[in-house]
């Protein structure tokens, strides 16, 4: 490798299939649905149910889950009743059903991937490692026999539905810690996802730690139920940096947190010394470092660099033509691929994040 090293970090909304909840133009469409199977799993945890309850909610969310028993049972499906009397009656779990991605959408979003080329690429709502593995290999080949991304690794997060964070890269992976176990003072897990810590191997012999994330979204739920669980996510991560010093140490934090940089949930981060963001030290208008378009153009992504990384740093940008609706969102200053049509066509909503590193 000769000297200079590209790092991105690109949100592909899942590189097949995707939960139907999920499969909306408009996140905003999904919110109520998802709410209601929060409920449902509130009503499930109960000692005594209260049947008509749990199935006026079971028929609204029919369309999109299925309840699996592996014990008992909950259901009479063909006379449309619960029968388990209360959580102790019966084991199983919700499972969210899936839409398939048209090829096209596949083909745009492996094109994204080759259009940014990076060395080392965090990818952000990724099925599993298997998927991954499989995408690499039919969508990104190498040249010469070699494969594109020879290195990959997703870990199972916290959400259910099949949107985790993992990394391809050209160079070795080392060490990997997960904190899918981090607990806040109220018991409850930190990370919607995890912030996964892995170790690249460097040619030169040093090692660059990544911590991939993907932050609570503002899209579901409470505005401020939300804003909390971002800032608290904020401030783990800002105790898992406390184990490197990050004026001498090689760190990476990337991802989708799911906030803009003047942001109160963001602001432990945004504010801690020697941590910088790619774009604002290489993309001079704040305009013109969006990621994200919802009602109006916004950084949700980033990739916030340590002081070694950030004085390496020869260039940043977003690849933004996977998305449908750039030219609008970019007043014709942007067109997007051919292929990308319509929104199903779309290689996701948000723009891939790279930069080049001198190390």
């Amino acid at each position: 490798m000769a000297g200079q090293l590209r790092i991105a970090t690109f949100n592909v909304e899942n590189l097949f299939s995707r939960a139907k909840l999920l499969n909306f133009q408009n996140n905003a469409d999904g919110s109520p649905l998802l709410s209601k199977v929060e409920q449902l799993r509130r009503e499930l945890a109960k000692d005594k149910y209260d049947p008509e309850k749990i199935m006026q909610l079971y028929r609204t969310l029919k369309s999109y889950i299925e309840i699996v028993e592996t014990r008992g049972h909950l259901l009479n499906r063909e006379k449309k009743k619960v029968v388990a009397s209360g959580v102790d009656a019966w084991n199983g779990l919700i499972r969210f059903k899936r839409d398939a991605f048209s090829d096209t959408a596949v083909k745009n979003t492996a094109r994204v991937i080759r259009e940014v080329n990076a060395d080392i690429l965090c990818l952000v709502e990724v099925e599993s490692r298997p998927t991954l593995k499989q995408f690499c290999s039919d969508r990104l080949p190498g040249t010469a026999g070699f494969e594109r991304y020879p290195y990959h690794m997703v870990i199972d997060g916290n959400d259910d539905r099949g949107i985790d964070v993992g990394v391809v890269s050209r160079l070795p992976i080392g060490r990997m810690r997960s904190h899918i176990y981090d607990r806040g003072e109220d018991g409850r897990e930190v990370f919607s996802r995890d912030c996964l810590e892995i170790e690249i191997i460097h040619p030169k012999g040093f090692s660059v730690w990544l911590l991939l994330n993907h932050f609570k979204s503002k899209g579901y739920g409470v505005a401020e139920t939300s804003d909390a669980k971002r800032e608290r996510q904020a401030r783990q991560v800002l105790k898992i940096l406390g184990n490197y010093k990050l004026g001498r140490d090689r760190v990476v934090l990337l991802g989708d947190l799911n906030d803009t940089p003047d942001s109160k949930p963001l602001r432990p981060l945004m504010e801690t010394e020697n941590l910088r963001d790619v774009l604002t030290e290489k993309v001079k208008k704040r305009t013109e470092r969006w990621t994200y378009h919802y009602k109006e153009n916004q950084q949700i992504d980033y990739m916030l660099v340590s002081e070694p990384i950030r004085k390496a740093l020869v260039a940043a940008g977003v690849e933004r033509r996977g998305i449908y609706g750039v030219e609008k969102f970019s007043e014709g200053s942007i067109n997007p691929f051919a292929s990308v049509k319509h929104y199903t066509d779309s290689a996701s909503d948000h723009g891939a994040i790279w930069a080049d590193f001198e190390l």
